[in-house]
């Protein structure tokens, strides 16, 4: 994993550098997400080496950092790696998208994951309360959730087999957990090599390596210019990282999006996924010509592993795209990506970087996963927020459980 940094930093910022990273080495030992990548994983592999060939699909019901991350990672692998089962998730209380997905499995060959840390996350409930009157074998289901959550007495009182969220480890930085690490096992992704890609990143950070340098700077001037440049788009040149966006948007909006500690000032840095080349086609208009709001990050693959050619046929015509002829898409997509570069960088004025992963593997999406998840740890120390809570989040479900109060009463 590269990054390049086409935006300047002041070398007088040596000494904030050195402040932030002995503030996240404090962080890292009471937030339990830093050390994911050196745990133990002998439980999950040995829970689902029993699982047969008759189970074809694994179902997740989860909602935001309970199934975003796990999303991301099969996605991104799918094109390269055929999947041991498919991997389907309830993600919303949408009665067309539950009633569309139910039409895609059959429940008697599907395992269910059940992934609340609450216990009583609504959306999860209610639409395990509406498969579990369907199917209500206990071995068709496996949970996650805190030890001794409401959910955690459910399982243990029908008997099915319930695993428990680390300690100190929030939903939107859970993916590296059994949360993300149990589904994507179960459909074959080497988990070892997730982890072994996010230990790199770790090892790189922490020790000074090659990533340290890159990942302060980006921290030092995003925070900075959190004012300025208050909006983050990530363009990431390969459909595979569609849902990597997603997780990006969830990770990124929730942890920096906050009234600042004891301060009355709202702050935060606004994330915008976006998939090039198509979004050159929408999108790079308002970044070349609009507001002078937005900070650039192109994530790029070195090796598509895969040599389609655009094949050297002429057309009546179109004799001038003949230009095309004989060009990988992998080159294509390369160039298309360079160009948007240059051209941005030819404004003068807007910050951009490149991260270049070297091909789609376990390791190299396991690498990405970590490296955003400590930017976020960075810039939330600079922006002064608490990264870990989402009290904007949690007032619309107390709101919501009021209301369905209300609702039962006057059945």
């Amino acid at each position: 994993m590269k990054n390049r940094i086409h935006f300047n930093v002041c070398e007088r910022e040596e000494a904030e550098k050195a402040r932030l990273f002995s503030r996240i080495e404090e962080e890292r030992l009471h937030i339990g997400y830093y050390n994911l990548p050196e745990q133990n994983i002998d439980n999950i592999l040995e829970y689902t080496a029993h699982f047969n060939g008759e189970t074809e699909n694994i179902v997740v019901l989860g909602i935001g950092g309970s199934s975003l991350g796990s999303k991301a990672i099969y996605e991104f692998l799918k094109p390269v790696k055929t999947p041991k089962r498919k991997l389907y998730f309830f993600e919303s209380t949408d009665p067309l998208n539950i009633m569309e997905i139910l039409s895609k499995i059959d429940l008697e060959k599907s395992h269910f994951l059940i992934i609340s840390k609450s216990g009583t996350t609504v959306e999860t409930i209610s639409i395990f309360k509406y498969l579990y009157n369907i199917q209500n074998s206990p071995s068709n289901y496996t949970f996650i959730t805190d030890e001794a959550s409401p959910l955690d007495k459910f399982a243990q009182e029908i008997g099915s087999k319930t695993f428990y969220l680390p300690a100190n480890v929030g939903g939107r930085f859970s993916v590296l957990s059994v949360v993300g690490l149990l589904p994507l096992a179960l459909c074959g992704v080497d988990i070892k090599e997730l982890l072994s890609g996010a230990d790199k990143v770790k090892e790189s950070f922490f020790n000074d390596g090659y990533l340290k340098e890159s990942l302060l700077n980006k921290a030092i001037f995003y925070a900075k210019y959190h004012t300025t440049y208050n909006i983050n788009c990530l363009f990431a040149y390969s459909e595979t990282l569609r849902y990597f966006s997603e997780w990006y948007v969830q990770l990124w909006g929730e942890s920096l999006g906050k009234k600042q500690c004891n301060s009355a000032f709202h702050v935060g840095v606004t994330p915008i996924g976006l998939i090039g080349p198509k979004d050159q086609h929408s999108f790079l208009q308002l970044i070349v010509e609009g507001t002078r709001d937005k900070s650039i990050t192109f994530i790029k693959i070195e090796d598509f592993q895969n040599e389609l050619t655009v094949p050297d046929v002429k057309l009546p015509h179109l004799e001038s795209l003949d230009i095309l002829n004989g060009i990988t898409f992998h080159d294509l997509i390369t160039m298309q990506s360079d160009s948007v570069i240059e051209a941005l960088q030819l404004q003068g004025d807007i910050p951009l970087d490149e991260i270049i992963i070297e091909r789609v593997s376990e390791e190299c999406i396991g690498q990405l996963i970590y490296y955003y998840e400590l930017l976020t740890s960075l810039v939330g120390q600079l922006i002064n927020v608490n990264t870990y809570n989402q009290p904007g989040v949690e007032s619309g479900k107390i709101i919501l459980k009021e209301k369905l109060k209300k609702n039962s009463l006057n059945k």
